[in-house]
């Protein structure tokens, strides 16, 4: 049953709650523009393309606000219910910290739900929109994008190299490497020259002058010729149509991870770990029928340092080559080298594909941790937030802020440390993508058995008096050393 006390603090917790998320929402996607504004500047994208974009990304990022947003808001809540001494009243009539946390105990479990619900099923759709606009925005380059002494491959079938720009459309010592079939390449080289654009946008034109062209003319049928073509003036121009803006297909990126939910990444994860272990018995069937002694393996020792001979009467060996003919150890030898070096080739190709298997493995299940470990850190941050606010008994935006801030790196530097280490298998997908939770867990729990004992944890004036009764006890120590060496003496 519902009673005042839970309206009460519910109707405390969502106006801050509100507010918080939006901004955190708001910070993260600028945070993710500032990364790549670079490649958004010039690209002469239309509004509706950057809005959809916006939109994509910022649905890819609510579960990561919404941990943030519950940390914050639940610190500004019992903040403001303490620096208005409503928490102290409520503890007076007998209620528990406890009980007034429950509430909002239980609207955090049904954000954790919600969270993960969007997580597993809007998140990945989200993403692989994101994705694939992003992707299409990168390669969309402006004309003028040619940098001195760097060659600029993005045009398609041409290599450009600028020796000196001015004015960006006067160039200097100008190279164009031009492919121009399968065997032919085509050398322009031009001491100056002036570079434009069509009004359509559609070509890219240089004229240049005092220069030479080398040509080459040919096919693999025939002997090639080579042509060299001096000019005063030449014009060059290059199609453009490639570098527009154009949405590619989203099948290019649904494999990935990221873009599965629960379910399919369990599908996912079935189907390489069967292709792990099938590798492994390749490896057996592939591997040991190339070393044939396998089977006769210490058949033919009598010590470790001689060798039984085979006939009657026959004197022991000290090494193998002792029992091959002259003419057949050559033979034998290269014939060894020769097992080895295809036994170690097929081992290179198994373990490589081995390594991507496991890889492969390893990447589906940190992303399936991460749908339930990101949606539970709403649940861990508010069992951080709300004993903290209790203690702390300020409001507003300042020192609740300060606090979030900090909590939230902690946990986000925890959560990309432990993503890091379980990518390069030093830590299971379980250990790495749980870590800021078996961390922050523990604190939470410290936290509430502080407040429920109204704990003075970030008092100043507690902190003084405990430095004042530090000095006393010290120096009644010293005072007590000093009389005992007075009376030895």
């Amino acid at each position: 049953m519902i009673k005042k006390l839970d309206i009460l603090i519910i109707k405390a917790f969502i106006g801050p709650f509100v507010a918080t998320f939006f901004i955190t929402l708001l910070v993260l996607i600028m945070q993710f523009f500032w990364l790549w504004i670079d490649d958004f500047v010039g690209k002469g994208l239309s509004t509706g393309i950057i809005l959809e974009f916006t939109w994509y990304q910022t649905a890819a990022l609510v579960p990561l606000a919404l941990p943030l947003a519950v940390l914050l808001s639940s610190l500004m809540t019992f903040g403001n219910l303490g620096e208005s001494f409503e928490l102290v009243a409520i503890k007076s009539a007998g209620i528990s910290l406890l009980r007034f946390m429950r509430p909002l105990f239980v609207v955090s479990l049904f954000l954790c739900f919600l969270a993960f619900l969007f997580a597993n099923y809007i998140m990945p759709v989200a993403v692989l929109k994101s994705k694939t606009l992003l992707g299409d925005i990168y390669i969309t380059k402006p004309a003028f994008e040619l940098k001195e002494g760097v060659f600029y491959n993005k045009i398609e079938g041409f290599a450009i190299k600028i020796g000196r720009k001015e004015h960006d459309s006067i160039i200097h010592d100008v190279i164009i490497y031009e492919r121009g079939g399968m065997l032919q390449d085509n050398f322009l080289v031009a001491k100056d020259g002036v570079m434009s654009i069509t009004d359509d946008r559609r070509y890219l034109v240089m004229k240049l002058t005092d220069g030479w062209r080398y040509q080459e003319r040919g096919d693999q049928y025939s002997n090639s010729e080579f042509i060299r073509l001096g000019f005063k003036e030449y014009i060059k121009q290059f199609d453009l149509s490639s570098l527009q803006f154009r949405k590619s297909s989203d099948s290019m990126y649904q494999n990935n991870q990221q873009m599965r939910n629960m379910k399919q990444l369990n599908q996912a994860i079935d189907s390489l770990k069967r292709e792990v272990a099938k590798i492994q018995v390749r490896t057996k069937k592939e591997t040991l029928p190339l070393f044939q002694f396998a089977s006769y393996v210490d058949s033919g020792w009598k010590k470790p340092d001689t060798l039984t001979p085979i006939a009657i009467g026959a004197k022991p060996v000290k090494s193998f080559d002792d029992v091959l003919p002259d003419s057949m150890r050559n033979f034998i030898n290269e014939k060894a080298h020769a097992q080895f070096m295809s036994a170690n080739s097929n081992v290179d190709g198994l373990l490589a594909e081995y390594d991507m298997r496991k890889k492969a493995l390893r990447l589906h299940q940190i992303e399936w941790h991460r749908k339930i470990a990101l949606s539970a850190a709403c649940l861990v941050l508010f069992l951080i937030g709300a004993p903290l606010g209790s203690i702390i008994r300020k409001g507003g935006l300042g020192t609740p802020l300060i606090f979030a801030i900090v909590f939230f790196m902690v946990f986000y530097f925890l959560s990309n440390t432990g993503q890091k280490f379980a990518k390069e298998g030093s830590m299971s997908p379980f250990t790495g993508m749980w870590l800021s939770t078996f961390i922050l867990v523990p604190i939470g729990i410290f936290l509430t058995y502080k407040a429920l004992r109204d704990s003075q944890l970030f008092n100043k004036e507690f902190y003084f008096r405990l430095r004042g009764n530090l000095r006393k006890t010290f120096k009644r120590v010293v005072n007590k050393r000093v009389q005992l060496s007075a009376k030895e003496i």
